[in-house]
């Protein structure tokens, strides 16, 4: 495959993964704030501002809202992530499924076509459920109408790295500023529910622990659970075995540091017991986490997009 090819494929899947993890963040607040006090209000926004690394210069629900879904100079806006992932799979329309591009299409001009005050006005919810929707249905035409092939392969890798690094940066925001300074953390119910909700998690930990919500069941829950689909324990384990079948499809030597990278990564999790990750500081776990995403990241990028042509062909 061209390196230039899955470059767009990776890209546009991350970027897509980014938008919907945003969207869920900021619509999980909006219902929050109907049982919050103005003052945990503007520390559960600031939270979510500073979980998706954006710029924390405001954080009145309209501008910041407005600022993170339409405004086209905020680097990782909604409309931005989208609008990226739309011009990436632009430029390979030949390597996707035209239902993928329509369906992909179709959610950039929706968004477009939005205006903040509308939105405020009527019931901003709907919006962000109907991107959810667009980006899941994108995911779901994805899986029904391409090869399973390595350009499909770059997609899961694209997806799962965006996803393992946002949810142990949404986790380590939430475990810092919850976090009481002699020990311990919050009681407030509606905070962990709220940190479980961006997840799209509180469901599925009720089946598994109960409604009785704790730091500890909800840490290794999202962090250790091999069954959840927006647990670390999940997410990097796709990393690992769509890595595996690339290198696999392509029979590149350079992708067996990749695959060591991706395994260490692995290893960090599943070998992980909640405990141990308490005692020894959530923050520097997570951290080592998300340090580890970006350096798998980096080994995609040199041993299969910015790889040196003249070495390989040495090779």
């Amino acid at each position: 495959m061209l390196s230039r090819v899955a470059d767009s494929l990776y890209w546009l899947s991350r970027y897509l993964e980014r938008a919907e993890h945003a969207t869920r963040q900021i619509d999980v607040q909006l219902h929050l704030m109907l049982d919050q006090t103005p003052d945990a209000a503007r520390a559960r926004w600031t939270r979510v501002l500073k979980s998706l690394n954006a710029r924390p210069d405001d954080v009145e629900p309209f501008d910041l809202i407005q600022r993170m879904t339409f405004d086209p100079t905020e680097a990782s806006s909604i409309i931005n992530c989208i609008a990226a992932a739309r011009e990436n799979a632009r430029q390979l329309r030949e390597h996707i499924s035209s239902e993928m591009w329509e369906q992909l299409n179709r959610l950039f001009l929706q968004l477009r076509e939005a205006k903040m005050e509308d939105t405020w006005r009527t019931e901003p919810h709907t919006l962000f459920v109907s991107i959810k929707e667009g980006i899941h249905l994108f995911q779901g035409i994805t899986d029904s109408t391409m090869n399973y092939n390595e350009g499909y392969q770059f997609i899961q890798v694209g997806r799962y790295i965006e996803r393992a690094g946002a949810v142990a940066r949404l986790l380590d925001v939430h475990f810092g500023g919850l976090a009481h300074p002699h020990g311990g953390y919050s009681h407030d119910s509606l905070e962990w529910i709220g940190l479980l909700k961006s997840c799209t998690a509180f469901e599925a930990y009720c089946k598994v622990y109960t409604a009785d919500v704790h730091p500890d069941a909800i840490a290794e829950f999202l962090i250790l659970n091999p069954e959840f689909p927006h647990s670390l324990a999940f997410a990097v384990d796709r990393i690992r075995a769509s890595l595996l079948t690339i290198a696999d499809q392509t029979e590149s030597r350079k992708g067996r540091s990749v695959n060591r990278l991706a395994g260490r990564l692995a290893a960090m999790v599943d070998y992980g017991q909640v405990d141990e990750i308490f005692d020894a500081g959530i923050h520097h776990y997570l951290d080592d986490v998300a340090r580890n995403c970006v350096y798998v990241h980096d080994a995609v990028f040199r041993a299969y997009i910015y790889y040196d042509v003249v070495q390989e062909f040495a090779d």
